[in-house]
Formats: structure tokens, sequence, C-alpha cells
């Protein structure tokens, strides 16, 4: 009897030590996450911030380009004006050159007033002359700084839209990777420049549990082979609870954790069957504090996978102005 006691004893030790262990490390992988999720955090608001100023950038160009043409378009008519009053002017003095030759032997006091016209109306083709090419050269560099500005605006443009046809085809190639699974709480959308693949957590979880089923892996291996081979890309998955408190005295102890080790056990799989860079992929947990359907638990138990694209490009051009 003794002997029975001693060794339910030594078992019941050996497990508290095993429940210890499992904790602490179950704590270290629920550090790490909220690490990842602040980085990301810092991440997000620098993109957004970075996407904010793109548009300011652009909207000002665009105003300038505006300024520039009607600059131009006055310098135009500017000159053609100009240009008219020269060759008047040019006429005229032909006139009086014409008049001075005829009257020269006519009297020294007409031909001193003849002269002074004369002199007079060359120093006024002298100044238009001179103001003329002033002109053209303020309308060379008008028009040099519209054709910059032009060409910066078209690259912006050309770039914003190769981004756009680049996202559009990601968001094909991952919604054709996912057909078969879109009766089974699966949504795949395009907004704010990124690509959302919304998954309910009946397709990948049991009430409660971290362990994805096997349906949801296979889901979960389509998606990585979808992306594998893309590079320029950042990929946050996410898990979201319900409000439902969870209260337990083993891992998960409450929705934090649950959706942290939700969305780790999601990056482990996509790892796990896939070539995809580690480096690109950040776990993270929401909680129950961000519902896309109050009025729908159900909807709101999720994993969502975030897919960002790589603006260094854009912001390359936008650092030269």
């Amino acid at each position: 009897m003794r002997k029975s006691l001693v060794f339910l004893f030594l078992l019941s030790l050996v497990a508290s030590c095993v429940s210890s262990k499992k904790f602490k490390a179950l704590q270290e992988q629920q550090r790490i996450c909220t690490e990842e999720l602040a980085k990301f955090k810092e991440s997000s608001e620098l993109f957004q911030s970075k996407s904010e100023l793109l548009l300011a950038k652009l909207d000002t160009a665009n105003k300038t380009i505006a300024a520039l043409r009607l600059d131009t378009a006055r310098l135009g008519n500017s000159k053609r004006s100009l240009t008219r009053e020269l060759g008047s002017s040019m006429k005229e003095l032909d006139e009086l050159t014409k008049t001075f030759e005829r009257y020269k032997s006519t009297g020294q006091k007409e031909t001193s007033a003849l002269q002074k016209q004369l002199e007079a109306k060359t120093t006024e083709l002298q100044k238009k002359s001179e103001a003329l090419v002033t002109l053209e050269a303020e309308l060379r560099n008008k028009q040099q700084l519209l054709e910059e500005r032009e060409r910066r605006v078209n690259e912006l443009e050309d770039l914003l839209k190769r981004q756009e046809d680049a996202l559009n085809l990601l968001k094909k190639k991952v919604t054709d990777a996912l057909i078969g699974f879109e009766n089974q709480g699966l949504k795949v959308e395009q907004k704010n420049g990124k690509i959302y693949v919304s998954m309910e957590a009946k397709l990948l979880f049991k009430s409660g549990s971290i362990v994805v089923e096997s349906e949801g892996k296979k889901a979960l291996q389509q998606i990585g082979k979808a992306l594998e081979n893309e590079k320029d890309l950042e990929i946050v998955v996410e898990g979201h609870t319900d409000t439902d408190k969870l209260n337990s005295a083993s891992f998960p102890r409450n929705n934090w954790e649950l959706s942290v080790l939700r969305a780790t056990s999601v990056v482990e799989i996509l790892l796990a069957n896939s070539k995809m860079n580690p480096a690109k992929l950040i776990a993270a947990g929401r909680s129950e504090f961000q519902p896309v359907d109050p009025a729908d638990k159900a909807k709101n138990r999720r994993i969502e996978i975030i897919i960002s694209p790589n603006l260094d490009e854009l912001f390359d051009i936008i650092s030269k102005d």
C-alpha cells in the first residue's frame, strides 16, 4: 500500500514538471507573437503614411502641371503678339528708312527730325527684340519643366497601374487556388491596396482548439503553393475570436492566447507545405476586438491572411521630388 502511494506521488510530480515546461514554452511563443504584432503595426502605420504621402504628391504634381499649362499658353500668346509687333515695327523702320533717303536732300531740319524718328524706332525695335529673346527663353524653360512634370506623373501613374494589375493577378491566383472551398466559410477580397483571405474558424479548428483540421490544412496548403514564389510581399496571419470568454487553467487560457496560437498554427502549416520565406510572415492575435459582424459570432471566429505588396519602387520615385 505504501509503495503505491509513493508511486502516485512521483507520477504527479512528473506530470507537474511537464505542464510547467509546456506553459513556459507557450508563454515564450506568446511573447514572440506579441513582438511580431507590434512590428507589423509599426509597418502598417508606415505603409499608411507613405500611401497618403504618395497620393498628396500625385495631387500636387497634377496641380503643378495644370498651372504650367496655363503659363505655357499665356507665354505662347505673348510670344505671338510680340512677334506681330516686331514685324510691324520692322515694316515701319523700313518705311522710315525709305522716307529718310527720299528727303535726305530736302533740308537739314527735316533730315534731323527723320533721323530722330529713325533712332527712336531703332531703339524700340532693339528693346522688343531683346524682350522676345527673354520671352522665348522663359517659354523654353516652362515647356521643359512641364515635360518633366508630365513625365514624372506618367511614371507614377504607370507604376500605380502595374501595381494594381499585379495585385489583381495575385488575387486571381489565390482565388483560383481555393476553388472548392467557397461554401466553407472562405472569402478572398481586395481592398486598401491589399488582399485579404478570410477563413472562418469552422473550416480550420474545432471549438477552443489550436490544431488545424484536415480540410483546413488542404486550403492552407493551396494558399502556400500559390504564394511561395511571390518575393515582394509581406504576409500577416491574424487570429480573431468571438466575445465568449475562454477561461482555462491550461493553454489557451483566454481569447488573446487562443487567437495568437491559432495564427501561429496557420503560419506553421504554410511554411511546412511551401517554400515561403519565413521572414515575410507575421503571426498575430486580435482576440475579440475586431469583429466583422457583431450579430454573428461565427463570422467573427476567423483567421485572416493579409497580403501586402512592396511599394519601395513607388516611394523611390516620390523621394526624387
